[in-house]
């Protein structure tokens, strides 16, 4: 199922303050059965959207599709949805037979896929569904318990089996992996993954962590004070940024930012020339991401950096240092193999790939 945002905004209003937008005139299109990532800080109206989405906001403009079908007036238990909250909004008295059920008793026209009688579910079909979508979160063995004995895995994995027993057109996941810890974050963004490689159903979550996003995301959106920034493949992304926020907010350890100058289309840095070909005038931000750094003599582009402090890290090496003149640290890896140099002082690095960007406006110059 395709979803088309037109145009969708959000504000949010108070008596003692000015009306904020929180989703500001977004368009977007969701290709049918992709999982797609809503990424950015907090407060940038990534939640809100997806409230939106499921309707439990109601836009202040703007218009949502499901397909061909308008549903910006059609409340959330008509779209069609499966809607995963961060805190699983399990029923504790309930057992997990039970949560997952739930929502097939409350279904009072569900139509027949053989008859195309509109009626409800009967006890046995509903027994068959909780068994299967059970069995696809691999928690078919824990039917039996309740919420509180269960781990937290376990507790979201009950939480999407329920969402995904009604066979929702669109899955909705409200920074789902939140809540765990770090070893059962990348086992369940793992099962998202192949549920819903399995189930072909279109998936969109929210969540603030990058490398979450990047890991099992179709495509991603890149969020900022309402805006979309950028949306893509994740690593077109990464190795793409449109603008200074998004090449710092993507990447672990950060991108390094350097303050330029670029004067008669020849950029400066280190007050020595850099590079060439701008049209731009004036102040930039050079971002240089960590592994883009190399010992390479051959390469146009040096940058000499006082090292402070080394890392060794297995199959690489990470370097603290910074460049003359300058208080910004930089991090920079390299291979292991050119651990000799973790020895110097001073190390001149070949830089293999930078981003220029406009100082004022953070827009993308090369």
């Amino acid at each position: 199922m395709e979803v088309r945002l037109k145009q969708l905004t959000k504000i949010f209003t108070s008596k003692k303050a000015e009306p904020v937008y929180a989703v500001k005139e977004m368009d977007l299109a969701i290709p049918s059965g992709k999982l797609v990532g809503l990424l950015g800080p907090s407060g940038c109206g990534k939640s809100t959207t997806l409230y939106m989405i499921a309707g439990l906001h109601r836009p202040n403009e703007g218009r949502i599709f499901f397909g061909d079908s308008d549903v910006t007036d059609i409340p959330p238990e008509n779209r069609g949805i499966g809607l995963v909250f961060q805190n699983y909004a399990l029923y504790p008295h309930f057992s997990v037979r039970q949560n997952i059920m739930f929502p097939l008793e409350n279904v009072k026209d569900y139509e027949d896929p053989k008859t195309g009688e509109r009626r409800k579910y009967t006890k046995a079909e509903m027994e068959a569904i909780v068994f299967k979508t059970a069995k696809l979160v691999d928690i078919e063995m824990l039917l039996d318990r309740k919420p509180k004995q269960l781990s937290g895995g376990q507790q979201q994995r009950v939480a999407i089996a329920r969402a995904l027993a009604k066979s929702p057109r669109v899955l909705l996941l409200d920074e789902p992996l939140s809540n765990l810890d770090a070893r059962l974050r990348l086992q369940t963004r793992e099962e998202i993954k192949r549920i819903q490689r399995e189930t072909g159903v279109t998936t969109i979550f929210v969540t603030h962590d990058q490398e979450e996003a990047m890991s099992i995301s179709d495509f991603i959106v890149v969020m900022d004070h309402g805006v979309v920034q950028q949306v893509d493949e994740p690593q077109k992304v990464y190795d793409n940024p449109v603008n200074l926020f998004v090449a710092k907010f993507l990447g672990s350890p950060a991108i390094n930012i350097v303050d330029g100058e670029i004067k008669a289309g020849v950029l400066y840095l280190q007050g020595k020339a850099f590079d060439q070909g701008y049209a731009h005038e004036g102040s930039v931000k050079v971002g240089i991401r960590p592994e883009h750094f190399t010992i390479d003599k051959k390469l146009p582009h040096q940058m000499d950096v006082s090292v402070s402090f080394v890392e060794h890290i297995g199959r690489d090496i990470s370097f603290v240092g910074k460049m003359k003149d300058s208080t910004n640290n930089l991090r920079i890896i390299v291979s292991s193999e050119l651990r000799d140099y973790a020895k110097e002082e001073t190390v001149s690095f070949g830089i293999k790939r930078f981003f220029v960007f406009d100082a004022a406006t953070g827009a993308r110059l090369k």
